[in-house]
């Protein structure tokens, strides 16, 4: 029931309409979703990383395109002897609505940065979440050893944003002390606090000034 297939950096994994005949696992690398347009253009609407599903084994066929925005490894799972494996076992069954309401939480979230945030707050919002997701942070969550899932490009569009845009609001997080880069993609968070502060969410329910 159970394979792992390997796709590079800018293959597309399923193509919107696609059969979808078996689900998977993100085991290594991060994909992203994506819509297009009938003009061409597309806009990205989520990122899968590690431990993220793509698929629901009641649904028939892929409603976005998946592409390898890293080198990805998936854990896949024949979708019919997986199905049955849900009705058999509930506590697996339960796992996956976990997942489809992570999911669900993950695109209201994404609603409020696309509709309401600054550019400072969305690139700060996608920062917060690379380190919350790869967790490789210490426990006083500084200098924990990070790397950027994507190209400057791609979070561009993953945001709504400019290239110039993108690359001005990092560096002024790098400015101000509160993140620094090794190389392109690999850096640390220097100040977690004023990180989460940036991102202008109001997880407390007290007002950010």
């Amino acid at each position: 029931m159970k394979k792992y297939r390997s796709f590079k950096a800018g293959e597309t994994i399923f193509w919107r309409g696609d059969e979808l005949t078996y689900v998977a696992s993100v085991v290594t690398g991060v994909a992203s979703l994506n819509k297009g347009l009938e003009d061409g253009r597309t806009q990205m609407v989520g990122l899968l990383l590690p431990s993220d599903f793509i698929g629901h084994p009641g649904r028939t066929r892929i409603e976005f395109d998946v592409v390898a925005s890293s080198d990805v490894t998936l854990c896949c799972f024949d979708k019919a002897p997986f199905q049955q494996l849900l009705n058999e076992i509930p506590h697996i069954s339960q796992r996956m609505i976990e997942l489809a309401m992570d999911e669900l939480d993950a695109a209201r979230d994404w609603m409020l940065l696309l509709g309401r945030k600054s550019a400072g707050e969305k690139i700060a919002t996608f920062v917060e979440m690379v380190v919350r997701r790869q967790n490789f942070q210490r426990r006083d969550g500084i200098k924990s050893d990070l790397v950027l899932p994507l190209s400057r490009g791609d979070i561009a569009n993953y945001l709504g944003l400019t290239l110039e845009t993108v690359s001005r609001q990092i560096g002024r997080l790098k400015s101000e002390g509160i993140i620094e880069f090794e190389d392109k993609r690999r850096f640390r968070v220097i100040d977690m606090e004023r990180l989460q502060q940036a991102t202008g969410d109001d997880d407390d329910g007290s007002i950010i000034f």
